[in-house]
């Protein structure tokens, strides 16, 4: 397999993350992690086929990539996982890339590279506009609790939170749609078994 990247771990924990953002503005040595252990098996197998993607491959930031795709309740990736607290801010010098099995990077010294190649310095790698406007305050990795592993209710209790009204709309919609479907096709049976029938009885007549 070919390298991946926005793909990492923690290096003194060894626990795998997602890189959301490389690093913060006015904060060039610190970074936005997704821990990928504390997600739901739908929302991690969703991360990771988006990392996988073309489209997770040519973000600059993975955030970028986050902020367009939504999940399967219908919320955005980025917005949902910012409101879930999956989101953790932590020292660029303590996260390791990893886009392959045998190799190794930290970060802080891969920002720096990226920088040289520009032309400017780490600080001026932070990209600003909506996706980081959309995470707002960030989780410090030092301060806050470590996000507990989503049950079946506090599945349903994000979801419920995560849906804005143009999201209800939305699904509200989708739902009509569904069930317009469903009652025409059943329309078409009962019309198939009536003229079915109506001819089954000019034969016998």
């Amino acid at each position: 397999m070919a390298d991946l990247k926005h793909i990492g771990r923690i290096k003194d924990t060894k626990r795998k993350v997602a890189v959301v953002f490389r690093t913060l503005p006015d904060e060039p040595e610190s970074c936005l992690v997704c821990p990928t252990e504390t997600l739901r098996d739908e929302d991690h197998d969703l991360l990771i086929k988006l990392i996988e993607s073309n489209a997770g491959q040519n973000a600059e930031e993975l955030a970028d990539a986050m902020q367009r795709t939504p999940l399967g309740d219908g919320s955005i990736m980025l917005a949902r996982f910012h409101t879930g607290g999956f989101l953790t801010k932590v020292s660029t010098s303590n996260i390791e890339m990893t886009p392959n099995t045998t190799t190794t990077l930290s970060l802080n010294e891969l920002n720096e590279t990226i920088a040289q190649q520009k032309g400017v310095q780490v600080k001026d790698l932070a990209v600003g506009g909506s996706s980081v406007e959309e995470v707002g305050s960030v989780t410090d990795q030092s301060t806050a609790p470590a996000p507990k592993m989503a049950t079946n209710d506090d599945a349903t209790s994000t979801k419920e939170q995560a849906l804005s009204d143009e999201d209800l709309a939305n699904k509200m919609r989708k739902d009509a749609d569904s069930l317009f479907k469903e009652a025409t096709e059943l329309r078409k049976q009962a019309d198939k078994l009536s003229l079915s029938k109506k001819a089954g009885s000019r034969g016998k007549a």
